[in-house]
């Protein structure tokens, strides 16, 4: 079925440009297009037992069955370097309440800090993997590592970016965000990455509709 643009009108004029040659506008557009994205807040303990806890913007649910999710992270940063040793991390939810402490857990220190301690939040103990559960965070996945992966460019150059999925072997979720059984995914106050050096959103349950799949 063919769909008039909203306008009714022609198509708007576009703005072309090629990534390899500059967007030509004051600001990268691409993280503001892609989004908003859902927050990679992982926490992950070093070899030496040192509770790391990072944000990712680069984020997201990628299977069902069994459920993986996955961040890239542009570097090799302590939270990789940790996965990759212990094949063992954890997605906290960042919500409103937890901003603030989720931005400022990104803050460049040595990878003998501890980023629970730096921001002053409580670490809660994991179930089935090693890492820390940030514990004012209301839902929770503890993962193991299935795959991490260099990224590379359409030529094949690699990239200095890591993409690590892993399959979520636990979860938790606190229990005020099920109604009849059904979570509230507002009621979580999430909060998602925008675009620009600060754009964030959060999810209001007044822009809530549905769709359903054509059978």
């Amino acid at each position: 079925m063919a769909h008039s643009s909203a306008s009714g009108n022609a198509p708007a004029p576009k703005h072309f440009y090629e990534p390899r040659l500059g967007h030509g506008l004051p600001h990268d557009p691409f993280n503001a297009i892609v989004g908003p994205r859902p927050i990679g807040w992982i926490s992950t303990l070093s070899k030496d037992g040192v509770a790391n806890l990072a944000p990712y913007s680069f984020f997201n649910a990628f299977n069902y069955v069994p459920p993986l999710i996955g961040f890239s992270s542009i570097g090799w940063k302590d939270t990789v370097r940790n996965i990759a040793d212990t094949g063992e991390f954890v997605w906290n939810l960042a919500t409103r309440p937890l901003a603030e402490a989720m931005n400022a857990s990104c803050a460049a220190v040595p990878s003998d800090v501890s980023e629970f301690d730096l921001v002053g939040l409580a670490q809660e103990p994991s179930r089935l993997v090693k890492p820390p559960r940030v514990a004012l965070s209301p839902v929770a996945f503890e993962c193991r590592l299935t795959q991490m992966i260099r990224l590379k460019t359409a030529e094949g150059a690699e990239v200095d970016s890591w993409l690590t999925l892993g399959e979520v072997v636990a979860v938790h979720i606190d229990q005020r965000l099920l109604k009849n059984g059904i979570y509230d995914t507002a009621a979580a106050q999430p909060i998602l990455r925008g675009g620009g050096p600060a754009d964030y959103f959060g999810i209001d349950a007044a822009q809530r509709f549905e769709l359903f799949r054509p059978r």
